[in-house]
């Protein structure tokens, strides 16, 4: 049983430092720009250009670029509007829509947490109310939805899901920022919440 139990944990360790190596990306490692776009080229005074993109020691993550509208309505912020936010906790949420193992790795203070995948049947929590099937979004609060920055599609499918389900387009803000704006900014991080 001993053994059995050690075998175990040694699959698991190793599954687990194999599932770390993937989502790590070497410095120098090329990257998409959009889904299926790697590079554009510009013309200059001096001749075209290409432009691309590849990790870079400061990068987090190796997505590809969200639009600042993800869907028409939506309106785009940046921290001033997050601060604000904030402050004006009666009418606004700050909602980060991460997976909540990388909540707890460092949030915006006063954040609320709800997962991505989780948020269409969560609209109770940022005002709507639930009428059979459908849900009725007059009460709903301004939601300021972000995630891991800009190249991060968690906020950007939630925004989509909600606008499904009927949440007003127009009571959403996106910060694509997100936590590497955030971050990069020196901006002050809690960790360990949920």
């Amino acid at each position: 049983m001993k053994k059995l139990l050690m075998a175990i944990s040694l699959g698991l360790m190793v599954q687990g430092v194999a599932f770390a190596q993937a989502k790590e990306i070497a410095v120098g490692t090329p990257l998409n720009i959009q889904k299926d776009v790697s590079s554009v080229t510009i013309k200059t005074d001096d001749g075209p250009i290409t432009i691309t993109r590849k990790m870079t020691p400061c990068a987090k993550n190796g997505g590809v670029l969200q639009a600042v509208v993800p869907q028409p309505g939506v309106h785009p912020v940046g921290e001033i509007e997050i601060l604000q936010a904030l402050q004006d906790r009666g009418n606004s949420m700050v909602v980060d829509m991460r997976e909540t193992s990388d909540r707890v790795k460092g949030t915006i203070p006063g954040s609320v947490g709800i997962p991505y995948t989780e948020v269409a049947s969560r609209l109770n929590e940022l005002g709507c109310e639930r009428k059979g099937q459908a849900w009725a979004c007059a009460q709903a609060k301004k939601v300021y939805a972000f995630c891991n920055g800009p190249v991060c599609p968690q906020s950007p499918i939630a925004i989509a899901a909600m606008v499904r389900e009927g949440f007003p387009a127009d009571k959403i803000y996106y910060y694509r920022g997100g936590m590497l704006d955030w971050d990069a900014l020196g901006f002050t991080v809690i960790k360990d919440a949920f």
